[in-house]
């Protein structure tokens, strides 16, 4: 157990939009420190997904893409009597954001075969359209919470 509770850090913004939810996939997009070229192929590939969608405003672009991946529940293992069970939990509005950026980037690492600013370019376009592998994350994860509403009881 912890000793103290972990004080909250302020959210940075990014430069050019000056929204907290394109930096922090920034945050996530970086690797080995290198946040110039993290920036590059986000702001690159939220461009061409606006222009893509039609969209008139980049933020409210990566908004709607984000807010339809959001899951509203999740399942949390629980030990109770010497067995485990899958207690579905409701899911608070800043992890929701953590869960559906983090399952973005995740599934565009994992795809090959085109630069990584166009995979994840797709990734928000689908996203935005209610589509693709992220939206299908978070319907597997809310099916599987549903699934095993019998287990509610366990959660404190």
């Amino acid at each position: 157990m912890r000793g103290k509770r972990a004080k909250k850090r302020t959210q940075k913004i990014d430069r050019k939009y000056s929204n907290a939810i394109v930096a922090r996939m920034i945050n996530k997009v970086m690797q080995d420190g290198k946040k110039s070229l993290a920036e590059e192929l986000v702001y690159s590939a939220l461009e061409k997904g606006t222009a893509a969608v039609k969209e008139a405003d980049v933020v409210s672009f990566v908004n709607k893409a984000i807010d339809n991946v959001r899951p509203s529940l999740e399942i949390k293992a629980r030990r109770v009597g010497g067995a485990n069970y899958q207690v579905p939990m409701p899911v608070s509005p800043k992890r929701q954001e953590t869960l559906a950026i983090r399952w973005i980037i995740d599934l565009c690492r994992k795809k090959s075969g085109k630069s990584f600013d166009k995979i994840l370019m797709g990734e928000l376009v689908s996203a935005y359209n209610g589509e693709g592998d992220a939206i299908k994350k978070k319907q597997d994860t809310e099916r599987m919470a549903e699934a095993n509403k019998a287990f509610a009881h366990f959660r404190w």
